[in-house]
């Protein structure tokens, strides 16, 4: 079996580690890949650095004829027997080599978020064609979403998101977030990794914040990672005089390290397809408070490995941050059981599961030729 992943973000967010996550794994299982990534992109410079077969090619716009037929000359000239797509412009990419061409290469989809497919002719079309024989979603709230416009829902199934657990080995506790931004050590830090995008909710991180300060708590928040909302929410903050007390980093690539500086993990998304920055911090020890938005329900299990709080409540939040870290019982009892929690969301978890439905997707077309 040979397979062709699509992926076509220029940038390197959760979708492209799972990407790449579920490729290394299936390359120590036996499994020959070709990754098609846009030239230049971060997925493409790890192709180069690790050796990993690929090819790139120039996007342009997210229905680029051009793409959908270098879709079909990868395929013809590798002998692709399954094209994997990870995002929602490969998908395009991929269906307009079928429409275009004779490409009848049975086609995966992965889908990670948990945004309700638009309503119109294209996207109903593009998730219906007969060339699309499996869509993963990566959590069950995600496959719910999913079936309102799948017309079969048996191409729905589910296979989690996972995390290379190794990482998380033999990581020390530093404090080089308290000092870059001058933390007393009498306080405790409670923050978050997560882009600064819209659906991750930071207005609600800020106004929990605020009412956690109010009330007198020893507190100072930190929100790692960088995206488009990075404006709007250093205007929120210093609209809410919350500058001393709230801290953006921005990118950093040692996430292991900086979440054992953390006291509490809280995560506000007012939708999530899984959330694994929640399963990073699992794997770190790190108690987690999150809302119960999307797939996030599916890890924290309330009050066993965590706290889960309803979407939008700062109320609710800052009652749960401070409850978990003035009980010690909880913080330990939430951590014991989390590191439970994520031995079933490792990265060999999730290819092992992607090669099982790999294998009866072409078990299926085999059958199907037969037949004709």
């Amino acid at each position: 079996m040979k397979v062709l992943h699509i992926t076509s973000p220029k940038t390197w967010r959760g979708g492209e580690q799972q990407l790449i996550y579920l490729a290394e794994e299936l390359k120590v299982l036996g499994i020959e890949q070709v990754i098609m990534c846009p030239f230049n992109s971060p997925v493409h410079k790890y192709c180069l650095k690790h050796h990993f077969p690929h090819v790139t090619y120039y996007k342009g716009f997210s229905a680029n004829p051009m793409v959908a037929f270098r879709v079909t000359h990868v395929c013809k000239r590798s002998n692709i027997d399954l094209v994997h797509v990870h995002d929602s412009h490969a998908h395009n990419f991929a269906v307009l080599s079928s429409v275009l061409t004779t490409n009848n290469i049975p086609i995966i989809v992965s889908r990670r978020v948990d945004f309700a497919i638009q309503g119109t002719s294209m996207s109903l079309f593009k998730y219906n064609h007969p060339n699309i024989k499996k869509i993963v979603c990566v959590s069950n709230a995600i496959r719910h979403i999913m079936a309102t416009s799948v017309e079969d829902d048996s191409k729905l199934t589910v296979v989690h998101s996972g995390i290379d657990l190794k990482r998380f080995e033999d990581v020390e506790v530093g404090t080089s977030l308290r000092e870059e931004f001058n933390i007393p050590k009498d306080h405790a830090l409670v923050g978050n990794i997560a882009a600064l995008a819209p659906h991750k909710d930071y207005i609600t991180f800020i106004r929990t914040a605020k009412r956690m300060i109010a009330s007198g708590v020893k507190v100072r928040f930190i929100a790692i990672g960088e995206g488009p909302s990075r404006k709007e929410i250093e205007e929120e903050i210093a609209s809410a005089g919350m500058e001393a007390h709230i801290h953006l980093a921005g990118f950093r690539d040692n996430v292991p390290a900086l979440l054992r500086e953390l006291d509490v993990f809280l995560i506000t998304s007012s939708t999530e397809g899984l959330g694994t920055s929640i399963l990073d911090a699992i794997a770190s020890g790190t108690p987690v408070v999150a809302t119960a938005a999307g797939g996030i329900v599916e890890i924290i299990d309330h009050e066993k490995n965590g706290l889960l709080c309803k979407v939008g409540s700062e109320e609710e939040l800052s009652a749960a941050v401070k409850r978990m870290l003035e009980d010690e019982e909880l913080r330990e009892r939430c951590t014991e059981e989390g590191l439970k929690t994520v031995l079933r969301f490792s990265k060999q978890e999730t290819a092992r599961k992607t090669l099982e439905l790999y294998r009866e997707v072409m078990e299926k077309e085999s059958e199907s030729d037969l037949e004709a």
